[in-house]
């Protein structure tokens, strides 16, 4: 960020002589203080002053003086305005304290109609960084490439070179006092920056490098003009689709480790980008595309070096920003190896992860966040992704303003970086159904409004705020203030529905899930084997209990603790009725813009309708839960009305989206699994889910008559027949295989002896690997295969570091490309002495090909025929104190 060292004043000079005239002086030629000036000549001219503009104090008798002092370093970006008699100062601790001090005399003169004859007002913003960000991604994957891999093109980003859109985006950040954008990228330097040693890595043609080079350097210097910092943003290690052609690698390849040329290379994009664009910070996402090993080296050893490269072919010592982030990687322990070396550092952690939940975070997440403001600089949370508010308008204050002050008190971070509310992978347009698109900017300006509000100043009266945005929803839609205040109470009501029912009933807060398309019985009644992320539950939310601690302790006729999922769902039923109810007594007074007012209005009530679909899917869940301990049929009699209530509840949620909405999730890939995968493009509408929550009654339906006309209570379950084994070549050398059945050592010793197993496993073709070797270098395999195969691996179902984790959506945003994310089988071997281990699949088409898992402890259990039908369930193969699943009710 520019550093200034002067102290601005500046002033307004009302003439004597008519009080329509005015002089504008400023003593600085900064590009923020010439875009303040703009913006006040414009206003007043406007209101019919006949402004002039000088340099220099102007003689006549009215002296002013404008002083010149050191930069107050401890208050940056405040102002005072102080008026006496006919003269008004605005003194900045900086230019852009300067600029924002212009821009609040603006905002005075709309208010009040005219410019002021006394003000006195001291501001300055609490928090150091507030910034939004935008992604240079897109729905879905392109031809030939990976996850986060889209180059700088006007086919893939039309909206890049629209000059009208950024201005306009940026007025919208200014006007908010935002003072950092985030542009989000895998790898964005092959379509920026060209370097001797590597010309073969660019990947757009010489045209649309020459207009990347052209638009950069415009929004970089308007975003000047308005004290924004652009940062842009990287994945690591990914490198151009051209690139790794050339040396016949992948683009990205978490497993691999540190090579040598591609460090070469990365560390002089780096060096190239900064040379180039040395007032344009960078964002380093260390997680993902690399393994945790690497992080301290590649951070200190190719990144830092880059910037250093380029800061001395620039021949400044005047360090650019480096913002570190997070996720997926221990942040804490690379701060420490990199503070050292390079000094304007700041860090960056999710907020709620990739939703928002709670005002009230705790666990091992808020504890990262403490760590990480205690390492030495500024600490940035990530207000990230909002996987759960998609696609619906979401404008809390209330929950915004609680939520900014946790951030200080609970996180101790003192930035905001905040995504779009919605629409992110499709930025710059909102979800909504339109015949011209909405932009997301203007649909959702409330969202930007509040939390850059809150950002600046976070201790605001409630009463003072339900005043100042009853009005300000009164001024958008030409209504009294009682109507204003029914709209801030629909979309306070509306905004706890989607963070309480996530906290307490979701499977994750990531991308993998879309909460607003609903949740499969099977979800609710097993979560554990959809793959809880880890954390989740102790970090998102006060405490409080899930399905399964609650169903248990009714059961057993024990205290309940804190949240539970009853008080949850009677409390979301409760917002969704109140939304409905506030909206309704605002529209008839609604004068202006009543077309977005009724889309409003839509969105209440498909709150509404989700609430109370969601409360008896919640209902029909506890109910089974319940016959899992007392066995009786009248349970599952219980919960039959309330499964046929939620259909009808979806219906209507169905019926309010289908014209409205083109899609629930921007995300429109394989990374979207819960409550269906998003597989291209597929059940991302309402539409498309209802049918597969109509099958779910009907499988439900068809059990419980099964039990009832059983004998014993019991389903004679169908015959399951073993997965068709495929042959393949192993190129691998030394490997051993054994054969997937009871009785076998997996690893050649007693406590791995298979004990149960799935009777789809009996018979498979294991491969030996050595448990050491595992742990200390993972597990390679090279193999060639004549048709399509899927290759069987069992993860152990434990937390401990010497067993290696299964794919993690949440970490690893390529961790579904061959299909391996999902547990196929859950519970499916059991074994002497070892965790009990759960089956993923990973498909491979014919050819030769690779697999490379990370460190520890996997089993890899041969291939199948990758076009038989697999059936995914919970085998059930678990210890004697355990209590079985009951999922099967609704396969």
């Amino acid at each position: 960020m520019m550093r200034y060292t002067f102290l601005l004043f500046f002033i307004l000079i009302v003439s004597c002589s008519t009080s329509k005239k005015i002089t504008i002086v400023s003593d600085a030629e900064s590009p923020r203080l010439a875009f303040g000036v703009e913006k006040l000549s414009t206003k007043l001219s406007e209101n019919g002053y006949v402004v002039s503009v000088s340099s220099e104090i102007p003689k006549g008798k009215h002296k002013v003086i404008v002083l010149i002092d050191k930069k107050d370093a401890s208050k940056k970006e405040s102002f005072k305005i102080r008026s006496k008699e006919n003269i008004i100062t605005i003194e900045g601790s900086d230019a852009s304290g300067t600029l924002y001090g212009a821009l609040e005399l603006v905002n005075n003169i709309k208010e009040n109609g005219d410019l002021p004859s006394e003000i006195h007002i001291e501001d300055a913003p609490e928090m150091v960084l507030r910034g939004t960000c935008i992604g240079m991604q897109k729905t879905e994957y392109l031809e030939g490439r990976g996850v986060y891999e889209y180059p700088y093109t006007p086919e893939n980003f039309p909206w890049f070179y629209d000059k009208e859109l950024w201005i306009k985006y940026l007025d919208m950040m200014v006007d908010n006092r935002l003072n950092s954008l985030y542009l989000w990228n895998g790898h964005p330097f092959a379509s920026l920056v060209k370097l001797d040693d590597y010309p073969f890595a660019v990947e757009v043609s010489d045209e649309d490098f020459k207009k990347n080079e052209e638009i950069f350097k415009f929004i970089t210097e308007e975003a000047n003009k308005r004290g924004i910092w652009i940062i842009q943003m990287f994945y690591n290690i990914i490198v151009s689709k051209p690139f790794a052609e050339h040396y016949n690698i992948a683009t990205q390849d978490r497993s691999r480790p540190i090579v040598p040329v591609i460090a070469d290379y990365t560390q002089k994009s780096i060096a190239a980008f900064v040379e180039k664009y040395p007032n344009v910070g960078l964002l380093v996402a260390l997680g993902e595309a690399m393994e945790r090993d690497y992080d301290v080296e590649w951070f200190t050893k190719t990144i830092i070096p880059g910037v250093k490269d380029g800061l001395k072919a620039l021949g400044t010592t005047q360090e650019p920003p480096i913002i570190l982030r997070a996720h997926d990687t221990d942040a804490p322990v690379v701060m420490q190896h990199a503070l050292p070396l390079y000094k304007n550092l700041y860090t960056m952690n999710k907020y709620n992860g990739e939703s928002l939940t709670t005002y009230q975070p705790r666990g091992p997440w808020a504890e990262t966040h403490r760590q990480l403001s205690a390492a030495g600089s500024t600490h940035i949370s990530n207000v990230h992704i909002l996987a759960n508010l998609e696609p619906f308008r979401y404008g809390s204050p209330d929950f915004i303003q609680k939520a900014t002050k946790a951030m200080h008190t609970i996180h101790g971070a003192n930035a905001l970086h905040l995504y779009p509310q919605t629409s992110y992978w499709d930025w710059p347009y909102a979800p909504d159904k339109t015949e011209k698109r909405l932009l997301e900017m203007e649909r959702d300006w409330i969202w930007y409004k509040a939390w850059s509000r809150y950002a600046w100043e976070s201790n605001r009266d409630r009463k003072d705020e339900i005043e100042f945005w009853s009005n300000e929803l009164a001024t958008k839609y030409g209504i009294d203030l009682e109507s204003g205040k029914n709209i801030l109470k629909a979309y306070e009501e509306a905004g706890e529905i989607a963070p309480k029912t996530l906290r307490r009933f979701g499977i994750t807060e990531g991308n993998r899930q879309t909460l607003l398309l609903g949740m499969f019985e099977s979800q609710l009644v097993n979560p554990y084997k959809w793959r809880v992320y880890p954390g989740f539950y102790e970090s998102c939310g006060p405490l409080g209990e899930i399905l399964l601690e609650y169903a248990k302790k009714e059961w057993e006729n024990t205290p309940h603790e804190g949240e539970t999922p009853v008080q949850i769902i009677n409390e979301i039923v409760a917002h969704g009725k109140n939304a409905v109810e506030a909206i309704d007594k605002a529209e008839a007074s609604v004068t202006k813009d009543k077309e977005e007012f009724a889309r409003l209005k839509n969105d209440m009530y498909c709150y509404n309708a989700f609430a109370n679909f969601f409360a008896e899917k919640v209902e029909a869940a506890l109910l089974v839960l319940r016959y899992s301990y007392s066995n009786e049929i009248n349970d599952l009699d219980k919960a039959l009305p309330h499964l046929e209530k939620s259909i009808t509840h979806y219906q209507t949620l169905v019926n309010l989206t289908k014209d409205t909405y083109l899609y629930a999730n921007s995300m429109q890939t394989a990374q979207r699994r819960i409550p269906i995968g998003g597989d291209d493009g597929n059940n991302k509408r309402w539409k498309e889910l209802l049918p597969h929550y109509e099958r779910e009654l009907a499988n439900f339906k068809r059990n419980l008559e099964l039990l009832k006309a059983s004998k014993d209570g019991k389903i004679v379950k169908q015959n399951i027949t073993p997965w068709q084994i495929e042959n393949v070549t192993l190129i691998t050398e030394n490997k051993g295989v054994y054969q997937v059945k009871k009785g076998t050592k997996v690893y050649g010793i007693p406590e791995s002896e298979i004990l149960e197993i799935a009777p789809e496993l009996q018979n498979l073709k294991g491969i030996s690997f050595v448990a050491d070797t595992q742990n200390n270098n993972g597990t390679h395999l090279k193999f060639k295969n004549d048709k399509s195969v899927k290759l069987v691996v069992g993860y152990f179902n434990t937390d401990q570091k010497r067993f290696l984790f299964p794919p993690s959506l949440e970490t690893n945003a390529a961790g579904n490309n061959r299909g391996e994310a999902e547990v196929v089988l859950a519970n499916a071997v059991k074994l002497k002495e070892l965790p009990r281990v759960n089956i993923h699949t990973y498909s491979f088409e014919a050819g030769e090909n690779e697999l490379n898992l990370g460190k520890g402890r996997v089993l890899i259990f041969g291939f199948i025929d990758a076009n038989q039908t697999i059936n995914s369930r919970d085998v059930g193969l678990i210890g004697d104190d355990e209590k079985a699943a009951v999922d099967w009710l609704f396969y």
